[in-house]
């Protein structure tokens, strides 16, 4: 079964500005330091770009996991997609939106993904995963209105 998260961040800045910040793999990092994330193959910093790959290494319920995902659909400034290859989830896919509404950006997330372990997994993914993903996109979806508004 799968599990869907859907967040909406408005932005008192240039979508241009936001869409860069959102692939920036540094801001990214800083986002998630409370994990102890740290970039341990493929892309090392910077702007991701389309078709690349990039491998995290973070500690989640006291476990250090790797996830390693790669580009497969990007258009500078409106979206981009980054999909699981390799880690524990039986899929994971990330889509970022960003548009403008009357001068303000407005970013969209969309992350899908289907946990293992059947009964045991979906009762993990209800219990605390769901809520621990939400909670790591709204710290970054906040690191990036604050860094994007005050990049003005």
């Amino acid at each position: 079964m799968m599990t869907k998260i859907h967040l909406i961040t408005t932005i008192n800045a240039p979508v241009a500005i936001v869409f860069d910040l959102a692939r920036n793999l540094n801001i990214h990092q800083q986002s998630v330091a409370k994990t102890n994330e740290n970039i341990v193959g493929g892309r090392r910093s910077g702007l991701i770009e389309y078709n690349e790959i990039v491998t995290w290494r973070g500690k989640h319920f006291g476990l250090y996991l790797r996830h390693t995902s790669r580009i497969t659909a990007m258009k500078i400034p409106k979206f981009f997609v980054d999909e699981m290859e390799k880690g524990l989830f039986k899929s994971f896919r990330h889509e970022h939106f960003f548009e403008e509404k009357e001068g303000l950006a407005v970013m969209t997330d969309i992350l899908q993904y289907e946990v293992p372990y059947g009964f045991i997994g979906r009762f993990f993914d209800r219990l605390l995963l769901s809520k621990h993903l939400r909670q790591l996109l709204l710290e970054r979806n906040e690191m990036l209105k604050e860094l994007s508004e005050n990049e003005q």
